[in-house]
């Protein structure tokens, strides 16, 4: 059997040509009920083409090498969230996009075993340089 729908459009009018007048707005709301008996759709989620580090409970993972916006996501799921960012250079630049940044150290480094409020300091350069 299909899945039902149902559709719920509320329209607010307000005075036009006036002073002061209201804007107006439209809200739609829409519910999709799946019928006794039928499946729901499944849904998956975009994999990533990018290669990752193994993670391991509890192990820092070695990020050196890594673009810097990947070196945070790989702590994260790693479980470590306690985690700064420095210019590897010495020049004191902010890491504004992450994406154009590569992690050329790390501390504590890759592989050690800590608890997840442990401090991380990745230190990057822009790619290039």
């Amino acid at each position: 059997m299909p899945a039902l729908g149902s559709l719920l459009v509320l329209t607010a009018c307000g005075a036009s040509g006036t002073a002061g007048a209201q804007p107006t707005a439209t809200v739609t709301v829409t519910q999709t009920v799946t019928a006794p008996g039928a499946s729901a759709p499944s849904i998956t989620a975009p994999q990533s083409s990018a290669p990752r580090p193994s993670v391991e409970a509890g192990v820092v993972p070695n990020v050196v090498g890594l673009n810097h916006q990947l070196a945070q996501d790989t702590m994260q799921a790693a479980g470590f969230y306690f985690l700064t960012e420095e210019d590897a250079t010495g020049q004191g630049r902010l890491l504004i996009n992450d994406r154009n940044w590569v992690v050329v150290s790390q501390q504590p480094a890759g592989g050690t075993h800590a608890t997840p409020d442990i401090k991380i300091i990745l230190r990057s350069k822009k790619i290039g340089e």
